[in-house]
């Protein structure tokens, strides 16, 4: 598998790469690459992005591949690049996206719950986000937290302080 392009550039460089450079395509690469555009099991995404690769080969232009693919010009760069680091196997895979950890761990919602399930603080009619927030932080089961997190918790449980019915079934 051949990343270097014609250019001299390495790698570590990839993203100085001017619209001049092409790459160069071993013949296995470009067979494997035209062996998944045909196949037609691969994503809509995925096939661009192969395609992209043989047109860069071949010697086109970026302007002709983005008039040709319709695609931006950014997406172009994005598969020179990642072929670039790491071969035709980081085109054709996807990505993973990076997962965020959850704000709350499962005995943090149960508490936050409870909080909002009991008595209204005095002076005040009602539980609102705020007031939330800083019950939680002040019974220190969490260092900090945002409003907007207390408001998708409680948007996700199915318990409403104004009905009789626990929200199983009706009678």
């Amino acid at each position: 598998m051949s990343t270097e392009l014609t250019s001299g550039a390495t790698s570590s460089d990839a993203a100085a790469v001017t619209s001049s450079d092409q790459i160069t395509l071993t013949e296995t690469d470009r067979s494997r690459l035209q062996a998944f555009v045909h196949s037609g099991h691969a994503s809509a995404r995925a096939r661009i992005r192969a395609q992209v690769l043989l047109k860069l080969g071949e010697g086109w232009s970026l302007a002709e591949v983005c008039r040709a693919f319709d695609i931006c010009r950014n997406t172009v760069l994005n598969v020179r690049a990642r072929f670039a680091e790491g071969g035709v196997d980081a085109v054709l895979r996807h990505k993973r996206q990076v997962r965020y950890r959850q704000a709350l761990t499962g005995s943090q919602q149960a508490h936050l719950i409870a909080v909002a399930c009991s008595p209204v603080p005095d002076g005040h009619d009602h539980w609102t986000l705020r007031l939330l927030a800083g019950k939680a932080v002040e019974l220190g089961f969490v260092e900090h937290i945002s409003p907007e997190t207390i408001r998708a918790l409680l948007r996700r449980t199915s318990s409403s302080r104004g009905s009789t019915s626990n929200g199983a079934s009706r009678k």
